[in-house]
């Protein structure tokens, strides 16, 4: 169905292709434009989860994509840990979807934030996963007594 039960594809598809939003703010503050990243894109939805996401359900999708024309598939159905590829139904569509010129993008995964929690291991799909930073950009050099010096600077060596 259309219906989108929990907003998350919503939510997705807004910040991949959301038009431009004048005078935004979170709660006053940032007061500025907001936009997906491609605001003038045409989404094509395939809604593929209710209470339960069936293998079927979503390859039915891929095929439906693939066969309507799309040019980029994102899909941000979430998993804890890594399938084998000969069972993971994302990366078998994914990779028809390719095999067609069509780019697909997939969740890096929904375990986070633990080390080693990227579930989307297919080299043909393009994950992609938020984060959070401390704004430390910190290097640590070593010298040959052991001594060690973290350096916090805002210039990279390239």
């Amino acid at each position: 169905s259309a219906r989108d039960l929990q907003g998350h594809g919503s939510h997705t598809a807004s910040t991949a292709a959301g038009s431009v939003v004048k005078d935004a703010s979170f709660y006053g503050v940032a007061r500025g434009i907001a936009r997906g990243g491609v605001p003038w894109a045409r989404i094509a939805t395939y809604s593929v989860c209710g209470l339960t996401c069936s293998s079927a359900d979503v390859l039915a999708a891929f095929d439906d994509a693939i066969a309507d024309g799309v040019d980029v598939i994102t899909i941000s159905i979430g998993r804890r840990s890594a399938v084998d590829l000969d069972r993971d139904t994302i990366a078998i569509g994914g990779f028809h979807a390719t095999k067609r010129g069509i780019l697909t993008v997939h969740s890096a995964g929904n375990g986070g934030p633990d080390p080693a929690t990227t579930a989307s291991v297919a080299p043909w799909l393009l994950s992609v996963a938020a984060s959070t930073i401390d704004r430390k950009f910190e290097s640590k050099v070593v010298l040959g007594n052991g001594k060690i010096f973290t350096v916090n600077k805002h210039f990279f060596a390239v």
